[in-house]
């Protein structure tokens, strides 16, 4: 007479759980030997100095550009694309953290955005950047 086998469709699951608990011991004990890193915060008697305020470079629908000085508090001048990149290479020249920022009108083409940001930034200007007002403001 033959034994009929039956197939086992349960699993066995100790080992794995010997091997959770080997790696959770191992855990424990490696965890207090990582030295986490060092976080060096000022102090209250140094000067913290604001950041510079961007150039704003708006690009109206009809493909001008006006640059505003938000530093200098002047209103914004309308300049060909020549006179914008000397403009900001001699803010830049004073004062090399001085960013700049694109400002499009949404009626604006995104061709004509990427043609600014590339101008800029093929004529040395640096942090050139895209401004973006936030929903209901």
């Amino acid at each position: 007479m033959r034994r009929i086998r039956k197939s086992i469709n349960q699993i066995n699951v100790v080992p794995y759980i010997d091997v959770m608990l080997v790696l959770l011991v191992i855990f424990m004990v490696t965890a207090p030997l990582i030295n986490p890193g060092v976080i060096e915060l000022p102090s209250v008697g140094t000067k913290l100095t604001a950041p510079a305020q961007p150039l704003e470079v708006t690009l109206r629908p009809d493909r001008k550009l006006w640059l505003r000085d938000s530093q200098a508090g002047g209103p914004a001048v309308e300049l060909s694309r020549d006179e914008l990149v000397a403009r900001i290479r001699a803010k830049q020249a004073k004062l090399p953290d001085q960013p700049v920022v694109i400002a499009a009108d949404r009626a604006a083409r995104y061709e004509d955005v990427l043609g600014v940001l590339d101008l800029l930034q093929r004529n040395g200007a640096k942090r050139v950047g895209l401004l973006a007002r936030p929903p209901g403001v």
